[in-house]
């Protein structure tokens, strides 16, 4: 009888967590404001054509799971990557990996904003980019999934602009290019009010 009054208990702890969660479900295109150590941006989100991308991308955003992460990939007029690392290098955890959207429409064009993957298409977790150029390569074609775009920048652009000039280095600790020698934090990501 205790064994399945605890299994209650945590099946409604989990349920009422999930439920707290405030996505803006209703909301077609919900925008989000990040506030980088280097400036302020918001991004509008296009429900309408990557729903389980956006769904996905807002709940770490209101759970607060991009708080307090860095930039850990910044190529000059290509892309400005962050969502999955701590200040220490920690990677964060992530939620079951989202089905691939790309074929959606929207373009890897200057200015929007991306989920990154690994090589399996369906791979994509909780890490994003910024596009800084218009990386057509990266959309989707006949023979190969894309890299899904799910919002475009309406604000901040010049912010993203400086961020990807940042000097960078190879990082020993990762084994990875393209890190910028001094941080680059996103403090906190915000869903506004509809």
């Amino acid at each position: 009888m205790m064994k399945w009054l605890s299994t209650c208990l945590l099946l409604l702890t989990s349920l009422s967590s999930s439920a707290a969660v405030d996505i803006q479900k209703d909301t077609l295109y919900p925008q989000v404001e990040f506030d980088t150590s280097m400036g302020k941006i918001v991004v509008e989100l296009d429900r309408t054509r990557a729903p389980l991308t956006v769904d996905n991308f807002l709940t770490y955003v209101v759970k607060g799971e991009y708080d307090n992460t860095i930039f850990h990939r910044v190529i000059a007029e290509f892309v400005v990557q962050g969502g999955g690392l701590t200040t220490k290098l920690e990677e964060r955890p992530s939620l079951e990996p989202v089905v691939n959207e790309s074929g959606n429409g929207l373009s890897n064009s200057l200015g929007t904003i991306a989920m990154a993957r690994d090589n399996d298409p369906h791979s994509a977790t909780r890490q994003f980019y910024f596009n800084l150029g218009d990386n057509k390569k990266l959309d989707p074609s006949k023979r190969r999934w894309g890299y899904t775009v799910f919002g475009e920048v309406t604000q901040g652009m010049d912010v993203l602009e400086a961020i990807s000039l940042v000097p960078t280095e190879h990082n020993t600790t990762l084994n990875w290019p393209d890190f910028p020698v001094n941080t680059v934090m996103l403090k906190k990501a915000t869903l506004l009010p509809r």
